[in-house]
């Protein structure tokens, strides 16, 4: 069996990949692994569309997340998926943040985005629970229906004629003399112009199966866990709200949903670096309820109603991070073949936030590499 482009994953990169492939005119498929869409870092997250403030600007963190902002909302009012605008606050809760919180205006001022400083009178007048002295307004940032934006991109995909295989497990592929690549998936034998690797946590075990691969990019792929919990009983914002980054991650943050609820999330626990459900066991995705100790004492700096008896484990998320516990953050990489010898395969690795922002962006990206090399 042939086709013009084979796409390994069916999060919502993967599916925005085949998309794009599949509107500039490619036969496309997508393989998955799992029997449904979107089992893993794509259905568990924080579902924010983000703004573009914290990326090292030029990035392709950076730009894909800006670019990826307005395809996304675009994208999401023409197909009917639900979106809410509720504007995001980023809260120093001591003087000592002051000028923290001022690197990161001028970051997201480099990024071309626009912050708007708040004082503890002004975040109180927006969020009579918060305590902050002083904060950041973000009105770019959103929330998304992720579900309805995965339905969407499949939906799109199959309209321009493409397909989706589930519970159809790559095996190996190998580069051929004459160009394309062989691809063995489900005890099955297909030949494509394209390879497009998508698989997140998975990404360069993938690669390392890919005979022709001349080098792996990236360097290997860390596990960061994110637990999320959910509030029951206690106070209700209507914005998200930020403290100032960590080391790892964003901060254990405020999330509000589509149907009012409230979650706050992720935190950062690495765990080992070995590809997960690998040896046949199933992802740690268990929440430890003890965390919920940590969480209250975290939030509770500027969220003061917040107890820990109001804290429910809620799910949690699995992020492949290109760098390890301490080191600085590792931007996205879009692997064409300059960067692993093999025309027609582009590799995405290290997708983890603002993937989703930056799905639509990074899909475009990703095309135009394919296009280019062959």
């Amino acid at each position: 069996m042939d086709c013009d482009a084979i796409v390994i994953g069916a999060g919502v990169v993967g599916l925005a990949c085949a998309r794009a492939l599949a509107r500039a005119g490619h036969e496309v498929v997508v393989i998955e692994s799992e029997t449904a869409l979107a089992q893993h870092a794509s259905s568990r997250n924080s579902e924010v569309v983000h703004a573009g403030i914290y990326y090292e600007p030029g990035s392709l963190k950076a730009r894909t997340c800006v670019e990826g902002r307005v395809a996304l909302l675009e994208y999401c009012e023409s197909h009917g998926i639900r979106v809410a605008r509720c504007g995001k606050l980023l809260v120093a809760t001591a003087a000592d943040q002051l000028e923290a919180l001022e690197q990161l205006r001028r970051r997201a001022a480099d990024n071309g985005v626009v912050l708007e400083p708040r004082d503890a009178a002004a975040i109180t007048a927006l969020e009579p629970e918060l305590r902050a002295h002083a904060g950041l307004w973000s009105p770019g940032s959103a929330i998304v229906d992720s579900h309805g934006l995965l339905r969407a991109l499949a939906g799109e995909l199959r309209d321009h004629g493409g397909a989706i295989a589930l519970g159809c497990r790559f095996e190996r592929a190998a580069a051929l003399p004459g160009g394309g690549l062989q691809v063995y998936a489900g005890g099955e034998s297909l030949r494509t112009r394209i390879l497009c690797v998508a698989a997140g946590l998975a990404g360069r075990g993938v690669l390392a199966r890919i005979d022709g691969v001349a080098r792996l990019p990236a360097r290997p792929l860390r596990i960061a866990k994110g637990n999320y919990f959910a509030v029951h009983g206690g106070p209700r914002l209507r914005h998200l709200v930020y403290p100032l980054p960590v080391a790892g991650g964003l901060g254990i943050h405020v999330t509000i949903d589509l149907e009012g609820g409230m979650r706050l999330g992720p935190d950062v626990e690495w765990i080992d670096p070995c590809e997960p459900g690998d040896d046949g066991s199933p992802p740690p995705y268990a929440v430890d309820p003890a965390r919920a100790h940590g969480f209250a004492r975290d939030v509770g700096r500027w969220l003061p109603a917040l107890r820990m008896e109001m804290l429910r484990p809620a799910y949690a998320g699995l992020r492949a991070k290109l760098v390890g516990e301490g080191e600085p953050a590792a931007d996205f990489v879009v692997a064409g073949a300059a960067a692993h010898g093999v025309p027609g395969l582009v590799a995405l690795l290290g997708i983890e936030s603002p993937g989703l922002t930056a799905s639509l962006a990074l899909a475009e990206l990703a095309h135009a590499e394919v296009s280019s090399s062959g």
